[in-house]
């Protein structure tokens, strides 16, 4: 008798992983390679919504799941980018062998964007406690110069994937600090933000580095979105406390004294700092760890307003503000 599950065959995969039948997991996706493409965005829609919340059931099957990522179907390889994004944020260690496969496909200039956009994110959630593992100068450079072409939608994955890197090891970026300087007069608030954040994260370990930037930091504090404000500001504390000799114009600070709290605490922090005083009730700003605690809840306030919606039919990710119909598809949306 065949003791296979009696899933429908997009979810059966899915439900062998749960039952820990991991043999016949394999032996489904080496299967489902050769099914029809609807059959396979369906299977991959499954996995990833398993993925969201069992991410350590994939680790024996990440292999040949990156096979995916270059399936013929566009949408088939961004729903497996998609499911990638979900294990590496859950359980990034298991990830790590098959680091190769999504810096290749980041690398890709021929491939779609969308999918570009989530291998980078993958990469800076195991970034964040696999540093090592992930920034290679390759890897970094092609995070960085990306930045500079790249579409907007890409640009603030790899923008967040530069944080994680920060996070991780901000020795790694302790170089960059001036490119990514460069990218905070942008008209994207997330990666305005994003690179904000790393660059406070190499501020904490190498506050020096800061220098360079301090006239950029300055101008950030005008800047229209409190947490970019708030992380200038956080910034240029850090630099004031690291050189007693370095001049940081105070009532630049000042005027930002009752800003919104974000923004008020750290100027706070950055005026003790430039008046040599012990901050009070800082524990929480220019710290590592306070700082990851924070950044994903931020980011997605940030993004709300134009939260990203999904096309039923094939998994694409399009702004809320964007067309009526899915541009890889056609689906209505």
């Amino acid at each position: 008798m065949d003791d296979r599950t009696s899933a429908t065959p997009e979810t059966e995969i899915a439900s062998l992983l749960e039952q820990g039948r991991t043999a016949d997991a394999l032996e489904a996706l080496e299967q489902l390679s050769t099914a029809a493409s609807a059959d396979r965005q369906a299977c991959l829609r499954s996995l990833k919504a398993t993925a969201d919340d069992r991410p350590t059931l994939f680790e024996d099957v990440l292999a040949p799941l990156t096979e995916f990522l270059e399936d013929s179907e566009r949408p088939t390889r961004l729903t497996t980018a998609k499911l990638f994004v979900a294990v590496s944020e859950g359980a990034p260690g298991i990830v790590v062998p098959v680091i190769p496969r999504l810096a290749e496909r980041l690398a890709d200039e021929s491939e779609f964007y969308y999918v570009r956009a989530r291998c980078a994110e993958a990469l800076g959630y195991i970034a964040v406690d696999h540093p090592e593992a992930v920034a290679s100068p390759e890897i970094i450079a092609d995070l960085r110069v990306g930045l500079e072409f790249d579409e907007p939608e890409v640009t603030e994955k790899l923008a967040k994937a530069l944080s994680h890197v920060a996070l991780g090891d901000p020795d790694r970026l302790r170089h960059q600090v001036a490119s990514l300087a460069d990218h905070l007069r942008g008209d994207n608030e997330l990666v305005r933000y994003h690179l904000s954040t790393a660059i406070v994260v190499i501020g904490c370990a190498r506050p020096e580095r800061l220098m360079d930037v301090k006239e950029t930091l300055l101008d950030s504090l005008d800047d229209e979105n409190r947490y970019v404000r708030g992380r200038a500001a956080e910034a240029l504390g850090l630099l004031a406390g690291a050189d007693a000799e370095t001049s940081v114009p105070v009532d630049r600070l000042e005027a930002l004294a009752t800003d919104e709290e974000f923004v008020a605490d750290r100027v706070q922090f950055a005026l003790s700092q430039c008046r040599s005083d012990t901050p009070d009730d800082s524990a929480d700003i220019a710290t590592i760890d306070a700082i990851r605690t924070q950044t994903s809840a931020i980011a997605a306030e940030i993004r709300t307003p134009d939260a990203d919606g999904e096309c039923p039919q094939c998994g694409l990710s399009v702004p809320e503000s964007g067309p009526p119909f899915c541009p890889s598809c056609g689906t209505p949306l």
